[in-house]
């Protein structure tokens, strides 16, 4: 595994020529294989980092998760029933054993409410350390501000990233109305809760409608899109809150200069009703979505991680965005999460029903339904339409 001669610790802060703040990848060391460590939480709902990553990774080469609760099973299939050949394994040497080479990273795929590394994980981390892996660090906690993790790559000539780690204030970008010069439509993936999917939705819809012919760009809004190498984005909440629109409107201008896209799909944090996400605000603010998809798990009862606070409603929370931003919601997507066959085909007629928008499962529904509830929306995306216009 190649090492560099004299230890570099990356973070994004360092890594980023601040007059290109807005397009420049985090850089790393040579190398794109990886484990992800997930002890206890893949599948789970603070394991969304891991569980993205074997969705989806343009930057890594993903050889395994680490959780000893599901080792053995095939990760694509504890996720998504569909075999992605991603073993879950129980613990780092016996990753390694089966992989039979030391992978060039190890990333905390864990994403706890707190952001902090418990005991366990510390050891595991500097097990990885030990062995001459790479960290990748989504967390709120900055290894890099940890002298033992720091002895630790030093002595190793390892790298450690700290993902969630903002550039220096004098660096980030209040809001400036450049986004008015954005032509293109925007559209924002919001939701009724915390790691309810709206990355992923996000993810597949720009992939779908891509296929379809249409240039769409995804601007991430957190630390796993960046992970899984997204292009433009920012871990908004690393940020101070004075910055965060402007940091959103920062990465649309830069993703509609740099790409000349058709429609940017601005992935969506928390909830705009949730009592301690408030980072919907700042993207309704910042990206000034002509449409919004709401991501609900009928399912739920509770916050995910908040059980003491009832789920809202699709419609409360439709209405609560439509009041709140000059957007409207074009359609709703289904986590299926608690729900049999028949229950997520009764909860999707619902929610048509009751709100008169499409709605659809990304996940286990045709992606035409996906893309056609953005075409009923800004018919003008079809290619089609716009072949047909022409002539």
């Amino acid at each position: 595994m190649p090492t560099p001669s004299v230890p570099s610790f990356v973070e994004p802060a360092d890594a980023i020529d601040p007059a290109h703040a807005w397009a420049a990848p985090i850089e790393l060391p040579a190398g794109a294989t990886a484990l992800v460590y997930c002890e206890g939480q893949f599948g789970a709902q603070d394991g969304k980092t891991a569980n993205g990553l074997v969705r989806h990774s343009e930057k890594y080469q993903i050889l395994g998760v680490i959780d000893s609760t599901h080792a053995g099973a095939d990760a694509g299939m504890l996720l998504d029933e569909a075999p992605s050949g991603i073993p879950i394994l129980s613990g780092l040497d016996s990753a390694i054993i089966h992989l039979g080479r030391v992978p060039d990273y190890l990333i905390c795929g864990v994403a706890p409410a707190d952001g902090l590394l418990s005991e366990d994980q510390r050891t595991v981390l500097l097990d990885g350390i030990a062995r001459g892996m790479h960290i990748i660090n989504g967390l709120h906690e900055f290894l890099t501000d940890d002298a033992e993790f720091m002895a630790a790559a030093l002595l190793a000539q390892v790298t450690i990233t700290d993902i969630r780690r903002p550039r220096d204030k004098k660096d980030l970008h209040l809001f400036s109305g450049r986004i008015f010069d954005v032509t293109c439509p925007r559209i924002a993936i919001l939701g009724t809760d915390g790691a309810i999917g709206k990355r992923t939705t996000a993810t597949i819809l720009v992939r779908a409608l891509n296929e379809r012919g249409i240039h769409a760009v995804l601007v991430g809004t957190g630390q796993t899109t960046i992970i899984q190498g997204g292009r433009y984005g920012v871990a908004l909440d690393a940020l101070v809150p004075q910055f965060c629109s402007g940091e959103v409107e920062n990465q649309v201008v830069a993703a509609f200069e740099g790409e000349d896209p058709d429609v940017i799909i601005v992935e969506g944090q928390g909830a705009l009703s949730h009592p301690a996400y408030i980072t919907s605000a700042h993207i309704l603010r910042g990206s000034r979505p002509a449409g919004v998809i709401v991501q609900h798990a009928p399912g739920r009862k509770v916050l995910g991680d908040f059980p003491m606070v009832a789920m809202p409603t699709v419609t409360s929370e439709i209405a609560l965005i439509e009041a709140f931003a000059d957007t409207r919601v074009i359609g709703v997507t289904v986590n299926h999460e608690n729900l049999s066959t028949v229950h997520l085909t009764a909860a999707i007629d619902e929610i048509e029903l009751d709100t008169g928008l499409p709605a659809t499962d990304p996940l286990t529904r045709p992606l035409s339904d996906l893309v056609e509830m953005v075409l009923q929306a800004f018919p003008a995306l079809n290619p089609r339409e716009s072949t047909r216009s022409a002539a």
